[in-house]
């Protein structure tokens, strides 16, 4: 009899290496994280120390000698807590990341407890498996073609890296290139069409790619950035070279969609391949308020999107979504005489990205679905939508805050002041009193030429008071910085 078949209670009893402290330990670190967030809720949504002073604390000779565990949890737990940013707060405002909602904490804790390398599906087949399943799922929710291929990656990066890969293996091999054997030497050239306000997270992919991020066409936007589809339809017009074309749901600033039906019927007639980057916007699809801004997604070639946005999975996990399943498993397929083989119709966790040592992502994402169900995503996004308009609608009340952007999704660009540049002070200055305050957080970009302040709503414990709070505590900011004279 192994140790799985066992009781629980003999196996628990047995030494096997494993020893009463370590159950301590790993209820101590339970509990000192639970510790953690029940606090997120009156604590100021800031760290209380800065990178300077986390550095002083952390930075130390190399120990000599170790210590026993439940010493080094409560020594790490008491250097890193000062240094922790409330980004899984209720008033967390700075980027589009969600706020690990606790049903995926506690699976993405079993997770790392049972340690599966997410590689094969002959060695962790509950993995694979689970990963399937909510692979599945998530087509479904999304309502993109479900017999698609699903890739579980870190995170948007590199999902649009694994879906762009498989764009350029097959774009290529339509004109007799196999870019997998033979690489880029001598390749025929491929043309990239993007809006001039695409995220980075998509040059970088380019980049990592060998296609670059500067010799793209690069399409100017309109006033909330989305692609001119003239302009567009002007590039694809100019040569019949194989095409990447790369589209926006959710633009960082505004929440904007790019025109992606016509820009997805333009670029097929000239046999190029559409990727959208929808990190947060493809979230959209699944709620019946929002999921007109998505209309003609459905008809891409590829997409990326996050899982620990809007559907508030731990980091990290993001999802590589195409259309050719043949051509994601060329691109990104590792193949090895000590890997299990795979049968026809059998799916191996590790040809759709490009890791074969991984954490098994499937368990935390089959667990955030299940728990929320279609209409838990669909009321989550309204939600959080309902939430931006709410905070948009407040602020524009206030003399001198302006809201720049429609606010269709869950951003809200703010300006403080005139649209002259030399009132960009005026912004920042107003944000720096916001982050120094710790009632909310938000950051700033430059965007059309002028800094701004942007509030991204996208954590499952944000609720209306939450948002007239930090209303409040903007409009107190800006009123502070009038009285100064800045």
């Amino acid at each position: 009899m192994n140790n799985l078949s066992r009781p629980r209670e003999v196996v628990a009893s047995q030494s096997d290496g494993w020893q009463p402290e370590h159950e301590a330990m790993l209820r101590q670190a339970a509990e000192r994280a639970m510790e953690f967030r029940r606090a997120l809720g009156s604590c100021p949504q800031k760290p209380a120390r800065t990178f300077a002073e986390m550095r002083e604390s952390f930075l130390s000779p190399l120990p000599e000698e170790g210590c026993d565990g439940r010493s080094v949890i409560e020594e790490l737990a008491a250097l890193a807590e000062p240094g922790l940013a409330a980004m899984t707060g209720p008033r967390f405002f700075g980027w589009v990341i969600g706020a690990s909602h606790p049903v995926g904490v506690a699976a993405d804790w079993l997770t790392s407890a049972w340690g599966q390398n997410c590689g094969s599906h002959t060695a962790t087949p509950a993995a694979a498996a689970s990963e399937e399943a909510a692979a599945a799922w998530l087509l479904d929710l999304l309502d993109l073609p479900r017999d698609a291929s699903v890739g579980f990656a870190t995170g948007a990066t590199l999902a649009n890296f694994t879906c762009l890969a498989a764009a350029r293996g097959e774009l290529l091999r339509r004109v007799g290139w196999d870019v997998e054997a033979n690489g880029l030497f001598g390749a025929p050239p491929i043309r990239v069409i993007i809006g001039e306000e695409a995220h980075a997270s998509v040059f970088s992919s380019l980049q990592f790619l060998g296609l670059g991020y500067e010799r793209v066409i690069r399409i100017p936007t309109d006033a909330m950035g989305r692609m001119r589809i003239d302009e567009f339809e002007s590039a694809m017009s100019q040569s019949d070279q194989p095409t990447i074309v790369i589209a926006q749901a959710g633009h960082i600033n505004t929440g904007a969609f790019d025109p992606i039906l016509r820009i997805a019927k333009i670029a097929h007639r000239g046999n190029a391949w559409v990727h959208v980057d929808g990190a947060f916007g493809l979230w959209a699809r699944a709620c019946p308020s929002t999921a007109l801004l998505t209309t003609g997604i459905e008809t891409a070639d590829s997409w990326a999107t996050d899982g620990h946005k809007w559907l508030q999975l731990p980091y990290d996990c993001g999802f590589a979504i195409v259309r050719n399943a043949e051509a994601h498993r060329r691109a990104m397929a590792i193949t090895a005489s000590y890997l299990p083989a795979v049968a026809a119709g059998e799916r191996n966790p590790s040809h759709y990205v490009p890791e074969l040592s991984r954490r098994a992502r499937g368990f935390a994402t089959w667990a955030m679905i299940r728990a929320l169900g279609r209409r838990g995503v669909a009321q989550l996004v309204g939600h959080h939508c309902g939430i931006a308009r709410r905070m948009a609608q407040a602020l524009r009340q206030e003399a001198g805050i302006r809201v720049l952007n429609e606010v269709e999704l869950n951003q809200v660009v703010v300006r403080f002041g005139s649209d002259d540049p030399a009132d960009d002070i005026l912004t920042s200055k107003v944000i720096a009193r916001i982050q120094a305050d710790g009632t909310c957080f938000a950051a700033g970009a430059q965007w059309k030429g002028l800094w701004i302040m942007r509030l991204s709503v996208t954590s499952w414990a944000t609720g209306e008071a939450d948002a007239d709070r930090s209303v409040a505590a903007i409009i107190g900011a800006w009123r502070a910085v009038q009285a100064d004279g800045a």
